[in-house]
């Protein structure tokens, strides 16, 4: 039976009864239709991923049923290859939701419940016979390096012979992480214009008041509207503002603004934020700009303007070289000669985005480093993943007397088989925000 993605635009967030039962219903589908293609590509033939109580590996969270919280004791999933596909069994004391309960402690008569919890896992490894086992261990990525260096002597142990099979499963986990269902993008689609309407309300004369507000206001505002809606934050909000007559400050080769974050906001200022919600176990992650009018000023500056249609055209030459099968790096550094060539001053460190905000997958670049991104920069980008297309430009503003600005900008983009399309409305204009 398809799954029917739910409709963000109706409520988001769907009560929480109606997520879990979405969150089951694509973790279902996730191992029938992903899971054996991700592990052929990995060349695992089982996998264990293991945690303890609130001490889980970041996988660990994503195979679990949406009303566990948490692991619950040791808890130790096994997930095996075979022609029938995947066998998903736990090895858990209590029973976790559709995968196959491998083990009963009070009927195996084998010890103490340690012992006899890891005697199971050594049976279950014995009977499918694996040539390659994988567990989260990585030097280079954090989401798929959550084993434990207690857990992994444990298993090491428990294996005897056979844990000279033992791999990383970096590829594995990465894959399982960064891939979405059709349904999941429509439904980060909606989490995006979501977002945007949490802003044009900030950026509204309803939220702020010209003289009187504060960038930290309105970072605190967005942070509690977003709790409210039930949509959590996975960062703190960042509003920042720059002003005609302040000129940015230079760090690290870009510009930050040099506005004071406790400063009230005034007409004239081009107002930044960075705002990222969580819901059905998905994130977001994008920016807007806004634009306070000076009175009788029906619009922005036209150098305010071209700042952000020079953003865009970044947007376009780095959109253009997201192709499937390049590396982060190589995406990086073709997006960058096509702006040299156009003459665009900018930097661009996009990201992967899903489960995770800053997400498993490729790095294309870091705001301090556009040389490429050793390790998660030589990651390849692969069909049906998400992204932040993150970057900024440096232009500077006649009306402002050539003082440069930074405009930031971030937009949820899905990479599938159909190439490069954004999630949510992107930002072409700048948000006018009357000063009264």
């Amino acid at each position: 039976m398809p799954l029917v993605a739910p409709d963000p635009t109706r409520t988001v967030p769907l009560p929480l009864r109606e997520q879990a039962d979405v969150r089951d219903r694509w973790l279902t589908q996730r191992l029938l239709d992903l899971l054996p293609d991700l592990m052929d590509r990995a060349g695992i033939d089982l996998w264990l991923v293991v945690g303890r109580e609130y001490n889980e590996d970041p996988v660990l969270a994503t195979l679990l049923p949406a009303t566990w919280l948490s692991a619950r004791r040791r808890t130790i999933l096994v997930l095996h290859r075979s022609d029938d596909g995947v066998t998903a069994a736990a090895v858990s004391r209590y029973p976790v939701g559709q995968f196959l309960p491998a083990w009963s402690p009070e009927d195996d008569g084998r010890g103490r419940t340690e012992d006899s919890q890891w005697a199971e896992v050594r049976r279950f490894v014995e009977q499918a016979a694996p040539r390659r086992i994988g567990v989260d261990v990585s030097a280079d990525s954090a989401l798929a390096d959550g084993l434990s260096h207690t857990e992994h002597q444990q298993v090491t142990e428990a294996l005897g012979p056979w844990a000279d099979r033992l791999v990383s499963a970096e590829d594995l986990a990465v894959g399982w992480l960064e891939t979405r269902l059709p349904e999941e993008i429509a439904t980060m689609d909606g989490l995006n214009r979501r977002v945007v309407e949490v802003v044009e309300e900030a950026f509204s004369p309803a939220v702020l008041t010209a003289g009187v507000s504060t960038a930290t206001d309105l970072a605190w505002w967005l942070r509690q509207r977003l709790a409210d809606l039930g949509c959590e934050p996975w960062f703190h909000p960042v509003v920042d503002l720059q002003r005609a007559g302040v000129p940015p400050l230079r760090r690290q080769g870009t510009l930050l603004p040099a506005v004071g974050y406790d400063e009230p906001v005034q007409p004239g200022d081009l107002v930044h934020c960075d705002v990222g919600l969580g819901s059905l176990g998905l994130k977001t992650d994008s920016q807007r700009n806004g634009y306070v009018l000076r009175p009788g000023e029906t619009d922005a500056p036209a150098g305010l303007r071209r700042a952000l249609a020079v953003g865009n055209r970044l947007q376009d030459l780095t959109t253009a070289e997201l192709v499937a099968g390049r590396t982060g790096n190589e995406v990086l550094a073709a997006a960058r000669r096509a702006a040299a060539a156009e003459g665009i001053d900018g930097d661009i460190y996009s990201h992967p985005v899903g489960v995770h905000g800053h997400g498993a997958g490729p790095a294309i670049g870091r705001w301090d480093d556009q040389r490429g991104v050793p390790g998660a920069g030589d990651r390849v980008l692969c069909p049906d993943t998400v992204y932040a297309l993150e970057l900024c430009v440096r232009v500077p503003v006649p009306e402002w007397g050539g003082q440069p600005v930074r405009m930031a900008l971030e937009e949820g983009v899905a990479l599938t088989g159909e190439g490069v399309r954004y999630l949510g409305e992107r930002q072409i204009e700048l948000l006018l925000i009357p000063a009264t």
